[in-house]
């Protein structure tokens, strides 16, 4: 898959869920993904906790 086609599914996905489900539906859809998303990020040791910990608190 390429970055246009990854970019075009990011896109239209959220509305689709959203014309179909209603926005809390979307909403939900898209937050799971995120948090799916930050998952595999940890487990694959792309990122830290501790790390956005940090960040959290300099904007602070």
């Amino acid at each position: 898959m390429t970055r246009q086609q990854f970019g075009f599914l990011a896109g239209f996905l959220p509305v689709a869920v959203w014309a179909l489900g209603g926005i809390g539906v979307a909403a939900a859809a898209t937050l799971a993904g995120l948090v799916g998303w930050l998952l595999v990020r940890l487990l694959d040791g792309d990122a830290a906790a501790p790390g956005f910990a940090d960040r959290a608190e300099r904007r602070r």
